[in-house]
């Protein structure tokens, strides 16, 4: 029998935790040859989300759960899950239950002819204003622009992984993380099912346009060097734009006798020059501040209790040990 670990990241989710397991399984229980896991991931939940996921562990041996230290975001949320995962295969699901549960059954399904990662499409964006939609069509055909492979469009983080995927997962250990680039990078056999986003089960979304801008910056400087080419391009053409012009100043001044014009035009120039400099050392910071982050080689997340068990962390790109006792054992 197949087992496959479902991993739900969680922050301030206690309205729905439950609801999502209850519905989840009600579904899959008709599921034949596979034995189903749950691993919850608390990622620094302010609210009673922890004391719900204990609750839910002593009741149900299918169901595990992960505690972080702090909130260390989405991304990180999502490596701890993939770290602990045991079994076949993965499936990645938001607690909200936007992520439909019908469509497992679906996934499973591809998974069983062949596929190694087997992701869900978003198929309408009418939930989302004007704007938001825009931005996302701009952000998805930059990417592809730059990007050296196929980027996969309105395709977010719920997906069945099969465990080359997941291995392949786990040997990416850098902080600044773009898991949706990730997917793509490492290959293997894609199929992508089409979906209708739900409404939300309970409560409201923590992704407001900051820390969405955030990680469309992430997607860009994870993955191709492109604006650092294109600030080096910038920085030709305006060499040669200056070039042109005073060859242009000093034929007419000296064929003409016209005047050559002062301060607006130095005005004009200097600035110009200003904010295509700030425009530079700006996308040269960005890359430069990952290398510093990477550099620290600090763990990506700290995990502090495992199934009602204090953890300790071992060290960068290891998988968490279990505490010792007063035994040590």
């Amino acid at each position: 029998m197949e087992k496959i670990t479902i991993v739900v990241p969680c922050y301030n989710e206690q309205e729905v935790v439950e609801k999502f397991h209850t519905e989840v399984s009600s579904v899959l229980k008709d599921v034949a040859d596979c034995e189903f896991a749950y691993l919850f991931i608390n990622d620094g939940s302010t609210d009673d989300t922890l004391a719900l996921l204990q609750e839910m562990s002593r009741q149900n041996e299918s169901v595990s759960y992960i505690s972080l230290s702090r909130n260390f975001g989405k991304e990180a949320a999502m490596l701890a899950g993939l770290d602990y995962a045991e079994g076949d295969a993965v499936i990645i699901m938001d607690a909200d239950l936007q992520h439909p549960p019908e469509l497992v059954p679906e996934m499973i399904a591809w998974w069983h002819k062949g596929y190694d990662d087997v992701c869900a499409k978003r198929t309408d964006r009418t939930d989302e204003t004007w704007f938001k939609r825009h931005m996302s069509n701009i952000f998805y055909r930059s990417l592809q622009f730059f990007a050296d492979y196929k980027v996969q469009r309105d395709v977010g983080d719920f997906r069945l992984l099969d465990k080359r995927c997941v291995a392949a997962l786990r040997m990416m250990r850098e902080n600044q993380r773009y898991t949706k680039g990730m997917f793509t990078w490492v290959g293997y056999r894609k199929k992508e099912i089409p979906f209708h986003v739900r409404p939300r089960a309970a409560g409201h979304t923590t992704w407001n346009f900051l820390r969405l801008c955030n990680l469309a910056v992430e997607g860009l400087t994870s993955f191709t060097t492109a604006p650092l080419r294109l600030t080096t391009m910038l920085g030709m053409g305006v060499s040669l734009l200056a070039i042109f012009y005073m060859c242009w100043v000093l034929f007419n001044a000296l064929c003409y006798g016209d005047p050559v014009a002062g301060y607006p035009t130095l005005i004009t120039v200097v600035l110009f020059l200003g904010g295509v400099q700030l425009l530079s050392l700006g996308i040269i910071g960005e890359y430069l501040g990952r290398v510093f982050t990477e550099s620290k080689q600090r763990p990506i997340y700290l995990v502090d209790e495992y199934n009602g068990k204090k953890m300790t962390y071992c060290s960068p790109g290891d998988k968490p040990a279990r505490a010792q006792d007063d035994r040590g054992v």
